[in-house]
C-alpha cells in the first residue's frame, strides 16, 4: 500500500540549503527539459543566499513524505519596511504603491519559495502549504500578501477560490514565466475558513500567536 499523504514541518536554519536545492531542482524539473549544471548550482546558492537573508523574518513550511524526503514547500515573510523583497529585486515594483492606502497597514507580507515534487499525489498538498502561508494575514483584515507565481499557479490559485491581483508584467525566472501578484484578507478569507481545516491548529495557532509576536513593523500612509 502507498502513503499518499505528507507531513507538515517547519523548517529550521540548518535546512536552509535542503529548501533551496528542493525549489531549484523542481521548478526546472517543472518548467525545462535542460539544465545546465552550473546554472542549477548559481540558482541554487542564490536561492539559499537570499532565504538566509530572509530568516529571521519568515517561517518556512516543508511537507515530508516518512523518508524525510521534501514534497512541498512554502515560505512566508512578515516585512520590516527595510529589507528588499523579491518583488522589488526581480520587478522593480514599491508595494507600498501598489495601492492607495488611505487607512492605516497593518501588516505587509510575502509569500514565496513555493514547490512541489513534480510527482506527487497529495492532493491537498497545495491547500495544506497555502493555509500555514496565509493564517497570519487571515488574522489582521489590513493587512497584504504580495507573490511571485507562474502561470500555472496562477490559474489554480483562481479556481481554489484566491483572489490575487496582478501588479505587473511577468518575466521569465527559475525556468518559468512569472507573475508579481497581491493578495487582500477580502481576497484569501474564503479558502482560509474553506480550508484550514486540513492543517492542525499547531501551525495555525503558533503561526498567529508566537510567531511573529514581536515584530511590530506598520506603515502609515501620509
Amino acid at each position: 500500500m502507498t502513503i499518499n499523504q505528507n507531513y507538515l514541518e517547519r523548517l529550521e536554519l540548518n535546512q536552509l540549503n535542503e529548501l533551496a536545492k528542493f525549489v531549484v531542482e523542481e521548478n526546472f524539473n517543472h518548467h525545462c527539459e535542460n539544465v545546465n549544471t552550473n546554472e542549477l548550482i548559481a540558482d541554487t546558492q542564490e536561492v539559499y543566499d537570499e532565504e538566509l537573508n530572509y530568516f529571521k523574518d519568515s517561517e518556512i513550511f516543508v511537507a515530508k513524505d516518512f523518508s524525510g524526503s521534501i514534497q512541498g514547500s512554502i515560505r512566508v515573510i512578515q516585512w520590516d519596511y527595510k529589507t528588499k523583497l523579491p518583488l522589488q529585486k526581480i520587478f522593480n515594483i514599491d508595494p507600498l504603491s501598489v495601492f492607495d492606502y488611505s487607512e492605516k497597514l497593518s501588516s505587509v507580507w510575502h509569500i514565496g519559495r513555493f514547490a512541489t515534487k513534480r510527482n506527487n499525489t497529495d492532493k491537498t498538498l497545495f491547500r495544506r502549504l497555502m493555509v500555514c502561508a496565509i493564517a497570519p494575514i487571515c488574522e489582521q483584515k489590513n493587512g497584504v500578501a504580495f507573490a511571485e507565481c507562474d502561470s500555472k499557479l496562477l490559474r489554480i490559485m483562481n479556481l481554489l477560490g484566491i483572489k490575487a491581483e496582478v501588479i505587473g508584467a511577468s518575466i521569465n525566472y527559475l525556468g518559468s514565466e512569472t507573475i508579481p501578484i497581491a493578495m487582500s484578507y477580502d481576497g484569501l478569507k474564503d479558502f482560509y475558513q474553506n480550508n484550514k481545516s486540513l492543517v492542525t491548529s499547531q501551525y495555525i495557532d503558533k503561526m498567529s500567536d508566537q510567531t511573529f509576536q514581536n515584530k511590530e513593523y506598520q506603515y502609515h500612509a501620509c
